[in-house]
């Protein structure tokens, strides 16, 4: 397989923002929803590809908000159809993107891409340039992409077959595994190539059909192992006959992903060398919920104690973009190292900043008259 250049996916605007700098106008933003809009002023609609990630009981609506605001545009647009392959890769149902009963994506069964094709191909101002799957994330058996790519050239073929369209691009997205705690599988990398080349083969030489660019898209795979956090222990708690909590000064704000996915992390003391015993512990954060955890039962020394730092290791991805304001907690900042150097790259988040959006009390205005009709009327209104 050889690398013949990049896109830069999207999901939200500030993510566009924090990568549309000068040095990367020559490349591909693709990205879906009305952030796509927004990008086409920033950057100009050349260098945007729409992916189409809907897929739900009305389908492309009239008033969808892609198709509607592309059509009002003068310039032709590039499209990507997201479709569900409803491929399952046996792992937790928030990242199990690739099965049928999930809110991504067109569903191939049913023919419910197809109609979304066929909407898309009756606009002379969308070129659909191909079609777009994401099956899952953390997935480990390369096999799974394989039999995305035969399922995917056969839908392909049947657009030629019935719009006499040959789709050029076809996007299998990410979801690449990288190891979390010792014993963690992780995608290979030539085994996938392989399975891809293979599929690709097959599935062409079955229908017949030219074999399009391949995307993927490893973010995880890349910046996964490249993130630590590094939180302070604030308070040891122990209790005969139960668990040691380790209690440090981040937590959930920062890192979501154990309450959505019960992930697992490998965590170790940063600050010292342990010398004596170590037993399990349960590293719990700062908020107030009981299942606030980072890591639960890691090994870490009997003696770790309130200033300790302890690192966890492989936050590179889904973690400075997932953190939040939980209980107005201020962000941590992102800092950048290497070859004995430090540099900043977002600062911390201050207080200042938690109140900047606040509009505050200073002379109120008063309430407009309250108009009560009850049930989820007042509610939406705010009366």
């Amino acid at each position: 397989m050889t690398l013949l250049g990049g896109t830069l996916g999207t999901a939200q605007l500030a993510e566009f923002g924090s990568w549309h700098k000068p040095k990367f106008t020559g490349h591909r933003h693709c990205t879906g929803g009305i952030l796509a809009h927004v990008m086409e002023f920033a950057c100009g609609g050349d260098h945007i590809v729409r992916r189409l990630p809907h897929g739900g009981s009305r389908e492309l609506p009239e008033v969808d908000p892609d198709i509607g605001v592309l059509l009002r545009r003068q310039a032709d647009k590039q499209v990507l159809l997201r479709v569900t392959p409803d491929i399952d890769i046996d792992g937790h149902r928030a990242v199990s993107t690739g099965v049928t009963d999930q809110k991504f994506g067109f569903a191939l069964a049913g023919g419910r891409a197809a109609r979304a094709i066929k909407r898309i191909l009756d606009q002379p101002s969308l070129e659909l340039v191909g079609l777009h799957c994401h099956i899952g994330s953390q997935v480990t058996d390369a096999a799974l992409y394989g039999e995305a790519v035969r399922r995917m050239i056969a839908a392909m073929a049947e657009v030629r077959a019935e719009h006499g369209v040959v789709l050029s691009e076809l996007n299998i997205g990410g979801g690449h595994a990288i190891p979390y705690v010792s014993g963690d599988q992780e995608l290979d990398l030539c085994t996938l190539a392989d399975f891809i080349d293979d599929a690709l083969d097959a599935a062409c030489t079955a229908e017949r059909f030219p074999r399009p660019r391949i995307v993927i898209e490893p973010g995880r795979a890349i910046s996964g192992r490249a993130g630590v956090t590094i939180y302070r222990v604030v308070a040891v708690k122990s209790q005969r006959g139960g668990r040691t909590f380790v209690a440090v000064d981040g937590g959930m704000s920062d890192n979501p992903r154990v309450g959505l996915y019960d992930a697992k992390y490998t965590v170790a003391l940063a600050n010292r060398h342990p010398l004596g015993p170590t037993q399990p512990m349960t590293v719990v954060g700062r908020h107030c919920e009981a299942g606030d955890e980072i890591a639960r039962d890691v090994v870490l020394p009997t003696d770790v104690h309130t200033g300790d730092l302890l690192a966890v290791a492989c936050t590179g991805a889904y973690h400075h973009s997932m953190a939040s304001n939980y209980n107005m907690v201020g962000r941590p900042p992102l800092v950048a190292v290497g070859n004995g150097c430090s540099r900043e790259l977002v600062r911390r988040e201050t207080i200042t900043d938690l109140l900047a959006r606040d509009c505050g009390w200073t002379n109120p205005q008063p309430a407009p008259p309250r108009h009560d009709t009850g049930g989820c009327d007042a509610l939406l209104r705010g009366i």
